[in-house]
């Protein structure tokens, strides 16, 4: 390799940066407006950090890109897919646990990144979006807590010996007789019915101000969905006698008004069924008990066949912009 020359940026790290850009740049509109809206004092200062990582994420990859001579994805952009004049849609509360959940899956999804890396720039740059967001998680918990906000997770006993698995009924639901859960079971329960609940809070309001008929039925649809999986993960959790987190249905005004693009929805959407997919899989590998398993792939099914119908939307309105592909060679030797 001649002295000085750059490493070429790897599938996975194209691939990685090319998400990260589209969702930061929709986070920049999300953000912008949330910031608009904001009236307590104490949230703005945490609204403000985030909308500037995701600012100064939108920089620093495209400067990545356009130096490797890659094209930097359209994205989302504040004139086109957010009206900041728009009536205040969620109140500060669900503003807050939003930027607390979107911290949560910033950990789990830049960790994934940092781990594809080779090239050392952006290794570097992983590692710096995984302290950032640490800090985010921190604050917007912090406050969370002092407000009285934040929903904890169950508590369990303490243990007081260690014991072994006698009996296949750990696994197995035998005569309707289920074990209670286990930690990891309950964890990942009430962790995606707080996901659930917060997905079907954005997507009410996203429903009432969507403006495309198709796009509002969809969306509509996601509601339903959301609900149902939150009840089902509820209703695992009270079996064991554990409590059930609230809802943040609460937390909606009536606005109507235009507000976000509907390729901007859309985009939310899906992604948000995309995160489900994937920690729908990782908690199907941490429960040992095969009902809530088979519960999981079931459910999963259920929004994959959703999320065609929602890409067929996007197709259809030209709202899908195509992440780096593979050269089609057969394609390229026929038209030569």
């Amino acid at each position: 390799m001649k002295q000085g020359k750059q490493i070429r940026l790897t599938s996975a790290e194209i691939s990685q940066l090319w998400s990260q850009y589209m969702s930061d740049s929709a986070s920049v509109c999300m953000l912008t407006y949330f910031l608009e809206k904001v009236e307590d004092a104490e949230i703005k200062p945490v609204i403000a950090y985030s909308l500037k990582l995701s600012q100064s994420h939108v920089q620093k990859i495209t400067k990545i890109l356009t130096e490797e001579k890659n094209k930097v994805p359209h994205g989302f952009k504040i004139e086109e897919d957010v009206d900041v004049t728009a009536p205040r849609l969620y109140s500060d509360t669900y503003v807050l646990n939003y930027i607390n959940q979107m911290a949560r899956i910033g950990l789990t999804t830049y960790a994934a990144s940092l781990s594809s890396t080779v090239r050392a720039d952006i290794t570097d740059y992983y590692i710096e979006c995984i302290s950032e967001t640490m800090r985010l998680f921190k604050m917007s918990k912090d406050l969370l807590l002092s407000k009285g906000l934040y929903i904890r997770s169950p508590y369990l006993q303490n243990l007081e010996e260690i014991s072994f698995v006698k009996k296949q009924g750990f696994l197995w639901d035998i005569f309707n007789d289920k074990r209670p859960l286990v930690a990891a079971e309950i964890t990942n329960l009430f962790a995606n019915l707080q996901r659930n609940a917060l997905g079907v809070a954005t997507l009410t309001g996203f429903s009432q101000v969507a403006q495309d008929q198709d796009v509002t039925l969809f969306i509509r649809r996601g509601i339903e969905i959301g609900k149902k999986h939150a009840k089902l993960f509820g209703e695992k959790l009270e079996e064991s006698n554990l409590p059930v987190p609230t809802t943040w249905s609460s937390e909606i005004t009536n606005s109507t008004a235009h507000t976000f693009s509907d390729k901007m929805m859309m985009f939310y959407t899906s992604s948000l069924i995309s995160l489900s997919i994937g920690y729908y899989g990782t908690s199907t590998s941490q429960s040992p008990r095969v009902d809530i398993g088979v519960m999981y792939n079931r459910l999963s099914l259920e929004i994959q066949l959703y999320s065609e119908d929602g890409a067929n939307i996007m197709i259809k309105n030209k709202w899908l912009e195509q992440p780096p592909i593979a050269p089609d060679r057969n394609d390229i030797a026929k038209n030569k």
